[in-house]
């Protein structure tokens, strides 16, 4: 799997972990994540009630789990979406959510949302280049 980071100094540099356009280079397959809420798998319940580092660390967690079932990982991601209650919690958001990809982020939207289901802080969806 391949994958190009595309950066052009006609249009705003990034700031933050993602890059302004990833290309899917062919013989690839695409994985398309559905948006991940602080849901423990075990369990079922909401984890880290009001703290959103913890719940962003549980979001990623069950993000990579899906990856890894799709035989993809966070290093095969192109583009996300973060969706959050209060975009005052974007630095920490950012902070956990950098730390899955150190090197050519995935491009990215985050949007502030009137609400999430069962109450969470955030939801994260992805869409992977997977090998073929």
């Amino acid at each position: 799997m391949s994958i190009e980071i595309i950066s052009t100094p006609d249009a705003p540099a990034a700031i933050g972990p993602y890059s302004q356009a990833v290309v899917a280079v062919p013989g690839t397959r695409l994985v398309f994540c559905s948006g991940q809420i602080a849901l423990d798998p075990r369990t079922g319940e909401v984890v880290g009630a009001g703290d959103v580092r913890a719940q962003t660390e549980r979001v990623m967690e069950n993000l990579g789990a899906v990856l890894a079932a799709a035989g993809a990982s966070f290093s095969n991601v192109v583009k996300t979406t973060i969706f959050l209650t209060d975009l005052q919690d974007f630095a920490t958001v950012n902070e956990v959510y950098g730390r899955r990809f150190p090197s050519h982020p995935p491009a990215r939207a985050t949007v502030q949302v009137a609400g999430l289901p069962k109450g969470v802080l955030v939801e994260i969806d992805a869409i992977a280049a997977a090998p073929a």
